[in-house]
């Protein structure tokens, strides 16, 4: 059966759970099967909860973006496109790539370069320049410098060392193919000669059938050869005109089409550019560390996995609550007045226990933000004194933030008085490490220790004693039972770690404490856990709604 806290007075939080006849059997373990599993959900929330991180980078990014504008302003352009003739033997989409790596070699930029008398890595003059074939004869070239005049020098010189270079090519290439038809007539004419040789050679000899056997095969040998040299010599001759021709045709038919001339630039444009590139590579970065923050976390956020640290149910979750000493309006106790802060207030009303002899006692136990733990009890404490009870706050926190919102800094029992209301304020010495209370414990554990008269006098006349304390893992909580029936733990969702969180429910457990609950502050809108374990649940007083 669902309940929630009677303090609301008439309105049902959208945040508060609290159970009652809850038991072991009843509660469904697939709940865990889930919990810190990352999800698309998960990572949702993660952007949700840190947008302001997100929107701030992607924000710096743009803003660097337009700064790098005026800083390091975008290079001026100038293009320029070249006709070229390839061989009509040639594939063009191959004859093309060709002429792109020539133009983009080393050779051509260290020859532009020293015409242009630049200074600079042929590696950082290539980077400059960009080479796009346009079709199968038209290159275009497009050049970037610190200036307008400068982008079209280089472009020019790109361009006519570009074509004398190349021009260069073909002719090397056509008197590297006249070499070596020249170099095989040279073979063969050789090769007449040593045939003519042996000619001779043989002739002289005696007459003999095997005598002329051997003339016959060398005079054939020699006829062979000369009309090899024959079709050799008319080969290269028919080789030399018509590759002097194409090599001709394909230097002069070559040429700047267009002039080098400037690339109109947008200062407009370029800086929308540069501020977008500047967001998107802020908004990357913001998500990333987001999403990878969240992945690597061991903050614990859900209700069910505070309850499973914790070992005790979540029975009130509740939104962000701001408690600031600059905040307007969240100084003091007037932090109080928010919506989910006085469900807090109302959630801590009702899990006052029941005391048929003395004072009733509870214990507010913050994890982390002492803070929220501390206005909340305070305004608990000053509305039952406003109502005629007699209310003792002990304030066993590091800095007395409880005793500071009622303007008692010093250490002892004192009264004070806040709005009309009249109130008890303990707050023990510093040299006291472990504070003994007024509430009288059974514990087999440790023996009873002396109590401060003042302390005893005001317990021994109260109605109400609450107390708010920090638990230190060093210093153990087993003290705590001599302050508080009941227990009420305050966690952060997102502050702290599930071993910090464990370590506060197994100290409150070891005191020998009744069954305690928790509070949930900052608690995700999608969170769709309930925060119930298998520990028996606090045995509050439930408001039926």
């Amino acid at each position: 059966m669902v309940t929630v806290p009677g303090g609301a007075r008439g309105e049902v939080p959208e945040q508060a759970w609290a159970y009652d006849d809850v038991t072991a059997a009843e509660e469904l373990p697939a709940a865990d099967l889930t919990a810190g599993l990352p999800s698309l959900p998960f990572i949702g929330a993660a952007l949700r909860r840190r947008a302001r991180l997100w929107c701030a980078t992607a924000a710096a990014g743009l803003l660097i973006g337009l700064g790098l504008t005026l800083v390091i302003p975008p290079a001026y352009q100038a293009s320029t496109s070249i006709l070229l003739t390839h061989n009509v033997g040639e594939d063009p989409t191959q004859a093309m790539q060709t002429d792109v790596a020539l133009s983009q070699s080393h050779t051509v930029a260290e020859r532009a370069m020293h015409k242009l008398g630049v200074r600079e890595s042929a590696g950082s003059f290539l980077a400059a320049y960009t080479v796009t074939p346009v079709t199968n004869r038209v290159l275009l070239v497009t050049v970037s410098a610190p200036s307008s005049n400068e982008a079209v020098r280089r472009a020019q010189a790109l361009a006519t060392e570009f074509l004398q270079f190349r021009a260069g090519q073909l002719q090397a290439q056509q008197r590297l193919v006249l070499a070596a038809l020249n170099q095989q007539i040279t073979q063969t004419q050789q090769r007449i000669e040593s045939i003519a040789s042996q000619i001779t050679n043989v002739s002289a000899q005696a007459a003999s059938p095997a005598q002329r056997a051997k003339l016959d095969g060398l005079l054939a040998q020699r006829g062979q050869a000369n009309g090899v040299l024959s079709g050799q010599e008319q080969a290269t001759t028919e080789y030399q005109v018509t590759s002097q021709q194409a090599t001709a045709s394909m230097v002069e038919g070559s040429e700047v089409l267009d002039a080098a001339a400037p690339i109109p630039r947008s200062g407009l444009l370029l800086a929308m550019t540069y501020a977008a590139t500047g967001l998107i590579a802020g908004l990357a970065l913001g998500l990333g560390i987001v999403i990878v923050g969240a992945l690597v976390s061991d903050r614990l956020r859900r209700r069910d996995d505070v309850a499973h640290a914790l070992g005790a149910p979540v029975s009130l979750s509740v939104g962000s609550v701001h408690v600031g000493r600059w905040l307007p309006g969240r100084r003091g106790l007037k932090a109080a007045r928010g919506r989910d802060m006085q469900r807090i207030v109302a959630y801590l009303r009702d899990a006052v226990p029941g005391s048929s002899r003395g004072a009733a006692a509870l214990a507010v136990v913050p994890v982390d933000d002492a803070r929220v733990a501390a206005v909340s009890l305070m305004s608990l404490a000053v509305s039952c004194a406003q109502e005629g009870k007699q209310v003792v706050v002990a304030d066993l926190c590091s800095g007395a933030p409880a005793a500071r919102l009622l303007k008692a800094k010093d250490a002892g029992v004192q009264a004070v008085s806040v709005n009309g209301a009249h109130l008890v304020v303990a707050v023990p010495d510093r040299g006291d490490v472990v504070p003994v209370g007024p509430v009288h414990r059974t514990s087999p554990r440790a023996q009873p220790e002396p109590v401060s008269e003042a302390l005893a006098a005001a317990y021994a006349s109260a109605d109400l004693l609450l107390t708010l304390v920090t638990l230190d893992p060093s210093l153990g909580g087993e003290h705590i039972a001599t302050w508080a029936a009941d227990v009420v733990v305050m966690a952060t969702a997102g502050r702290s770690s599930s071993t910090k969180i464990h370590a506060v429910g197994e100290m409150i457990r070891l005191a020998g404490t009744s069954p305690f609950s928790a509070v949930l502050v900052g608690a995700d809108k999608t969170d769709e856990s309930i925060g119930v374990t298998h520990t028996p649940p606090p045995r509050h007083r439930p408001i039926r709604v």
